[in-house]
């Protein structure tokens, strides 16, 4: 029996031993690594093992190995073409070049992409917008359909789409879909069976597995992309299902939200992410077709990939060098606002230089604990002057960053530590003055009808709603 214990004693010492190392070395986060080498202390034998299962970042390792792969020759697979090499270049013109060219530059840097111009993007509000224009795409589609989404719900919205897509597939479209694995078990993978059953192939990102066993519960694709024959694209925060028809007012769960209808050359570069993801999932490369785009209008654009692979973190930096460069106004909407310590302090400097920073969140949040986390932070902003507002309901989604009115960010990501660090993200970089200026003026219509929060309202919370709201902050990071 004593040389039992020693035996177990020694394994989860070696266990023990083996996760803290792993987690100090590989962490970039320090409280990320106090907190596993903590779990694995407390938990013997059960902290390494849930260290196994949800700490191991393996999307990285794959992702290199892929990249690795993906420069050896291989036989009857053709290898994809690197289009933001080779998209035409833009410069911004004369009267924004100086103004604006620091933004220019540290996103040149950070995503090595080009900012291409002769884009068009038109608005499209809630499903009821977006989903018929995405719909006709489909059904005008002649040889691609690239589809990405976080959430596929089956109910009619979810059916109508399954079907259109099923039909493009029939007629000889290179139909491919990409539904995040969680969100679809959760879903009971209806949306997944019933496409492949109209011959329409399906991938899954990063489904839990038993065998071996892995649940990536913090690495998920959150992108939301369709590409019509590589020259229309749709993204923005639209998910597929009636919880988008922001019109049916007796559904309690709806949500209103914003996507966004793209042409030119920068659909190529979305094109290029789903054949990324693609072949991250299943392996298999895929020689991007080059569209000569004509030009479709005045913007310039560029995308921004966020993951927790070689993309980590490329968003935060983009978005604290975009503040720090703003020269007259900072508008940020999202529905989850939990800034990292730099994005924060940021923030109060753009407020304190004297520009005017306006952060507009709903009141009626589908996380409660996410809610109660960001208002315990909201008094550092108020303090530097800041402008906060809280939308009535219902739940609003809308992810939207505009900068001195010419600087725009379109796309899947919110502003908290899950897009920023361990969700798969996909967002647009525009340049546009007249698209600025509609966003700002859905902005301003929508503060006439929002709540302005103070900082006497922060103060003034209770003292149970202070610490209910302080013990959700401390849980943020992994919010």
């Amino acid at each position: 029996m004593n040389i039992f214990y020693a035996v177990m004693t020694g394994l989860a010492i070696g266990c023990f031993i083996v996760s803290s190392v792993h987690a100090l070395i590989s962490k970039r986060d320090p409280k990320g690594s106090i907190g596993w080498i903590a779990v694995c202390i407390l938990f013997p034998f059960g902290g390494p093992f849930l260290y196994y299962l949800f700490g191991i970042n393996r999307v990285r390792t794959r992702a290199e190995k892929l990249q690795y792969h993906a420069t050896l020759p291989r036989v009857g697979v053709t290898m994809p073409v690197d289009t933001h090499k080779v998209a035409p270049v833009t410069t911004i013109d004369d009267k924004n070049k100086n103004e604006h060219s620091e933004l220019v530059h540290i996103s040149d840097i950070i995503t090595d992409r080009t900012l291409v111009g002769g884009n068009r993007i038109e608005v499209l509000n809630n499903g009821e917008q977006a989903y018929p224009a995405m719909l006709d795409a489909i059904e005008k589609a002649r040889q691609s359909l690239f589809l990405t989404t976080y959430i596929f719900e089956w109910n009619t919205t979810g059916k109508t789409f399954v079907n259109a897509l099923g039909r493009a597939a029939q007629r000889g479209v290179d139909v491919r879909v990409v539904i995040d694995g969680l969100s679809d078990i959760f879903h009971l993978n209806w949306a997944s069976r019933h496409l492949k059953k109209r011959g329409v192939s399906v991938a899954r990102f990063l489904p839990p597995r038993l065998i071996p066993p892995t649940a990536p519960i913090n690495l998920r694709n959150h992108r939301k992309i369709l590409v019509a024959d590589g020259e229309i694209g749709f993204t923005g925060g639209i998910n597929i299902g009636d919880s988008y028809l922001a019109e049916e007012h007796e559904n309690p769960n709806r949500v209103v939200d914003m996507h966004f209808r793209l042409t030119g050359p920068v659909v190529q570069q979305i094109e290029e992410v789903f054949l990324d993801d693609w072949r991250f999932i299943t392996g298999i490369h895929t020689t991007q077709k080059q569209v000569e785009s004509q030009p479709e209008g005045s913007a310039l654009c560029r995308i921004i990939t966020e993951g927790p692979n070689e993309d980590m973190d490329k968003l935060a930096m983009i978005l604290t060098g975009a503040l720090s460069a703003a020269k007259t106004s900072v508008v940020i909407m999202t529905p989850y606002f939990i800034p990292t310590r730099g994005l924060l302090a940021v923030l109060q400097a753009a407020a304190l230089r004297g520009l005017q920073v306006t952060i507009i969140l709903p009141a009626k949040n589908d996380s409660r604990i996410v809610h109660w986390a960001t208002r315990n932070l909201l008094w550092e902003l108020l303090e530097r002057g800041v402008r906060i507002y809280y939308q009535p309901p219902p739940f609003v989604h809308t992810k939207l960053v505009i900068i001195d009115e010419y600087y725009v960010h379109i796309g899947s990501a919110n502003i908290d530590p899950r897009s920023l660090r361990l969700n798969f993200e996909l967002v647009v970089e525009i340049f546009d003055q007249p698209l600025a200026e509609t966003l700002t003026k859905h902005v301003e219509d929508l503060i006439k009808v929002s709540q302005a929060v103070t900082l006497t309202d922060v103060d003034g919370r209770s003292f149970p709603v202070r610490l209910r709201d302080s013990v959700a902050w401390l849980f943020s990071p992994y919010l």
